[in-house]
């Protein structure tokens, strides 16, 4: 039994999204993450738009989809089809590497609990690898 009187197989277990702090945090890490991408000089050039924001809501509404929250993501853009998306964008190892590390850098900025950085994290790396669409970089 839980403190409040509950049983503990009864009571569903938590999402990342509620158990790092919901929407805010992601917001945050979202935030954090643009911080790095509005100067970095491979990122930024991929961003048609001038201001950050909607691109950076995108990224957090599907974060949010995708770790147990709302599925605004969905509703408003329907699949989220991450491959199909990027593929007008070159994304090669240079361009992965420096996704990582300005997600790295929000990520270690959230001060989360180990085991729920890992589980962020994992997902991030495997997901930066997944859009890589060129396989050889120029020369």
């Amino acid at each position: 039994m839980n403190p409040a009187g509950e049983s503990d197989r009864a009571r569903p277990s938590m999402t990342l999204f509620e158990a790092i702090g919901g929407e805010p945090t992601f917001r945050k890490l979202v935030d954090e993450f643009y911080a790095g991408v509005a100067t970095d000089p491979l990122l930024r050039p991929m961003y048609p738009e001038e201001d950050l924001g909607p691109a950076a809501d995108r990224l957090t509404l599907f974060l949010i989809q995708y770790w147990g929250g709302p599925n605004t993501y969905s509703s408003q853009r329907g699949h989220p089809r991450l491959r199909m998306r990027h593929a007008p964008f070159r994304i090669g190892a240079a361009e992965r590497d420096a996704w990582l590390l300005h997600m790295r850098r929000a990520v270690d900025r959230l001060d989360l609990p180990a085991d729920h950085a890992t589980a962020l994290w994992d997902y991030l790396e495997r997901a930066a690898y997944f859009m890589v669409n060129v396989m050889e970089d120029p020369a």
